[in-house]
């Protein structure tokens, strides 16, 4: 059975979409919680921390630019997650 062109374009948008959106990340420092020895000593990011860093990846800059979090994100320890972690740390 063909299917015709326009449904299967509607079934691909419809895809992309649902795609798109489990891809959204709530930006919450506390989601980072598994990397606090990391930030704060020089022990290394636990596999749980890499992930959370990357998934947390498109909320560093807010981060950054956050008083409250800033002195955290912009650490000498950050970078080094971000490096260990394999996270590009961004330039905002």
């Amino acid at each position: 059975m063909k299917m015709p062109y326009a449904a299967l374009c509607v079934i691909m948008v419809v895809l992309l979409s649902e795609a798109h959106l489990t891809k959204a990340v709530t930006c919450s420092p506390q989601e980072l919680s598994s990397c606090f020895a990391a930030f704060t000593s020089s022990a290394p990011p636990s596999s749980k921390c890499c992930s959370k860093m990357k998934e947390q990846k498109p909320c560093l800059c807010g981060y950054l630019k956050d008083p409250n979090f800033s002195q955290y994100v912009n650490s000498a320890n950050a970078k080094r997650i971000a490096s260990t972690c394999g996270v590009q740390f961004p330039n905002c």
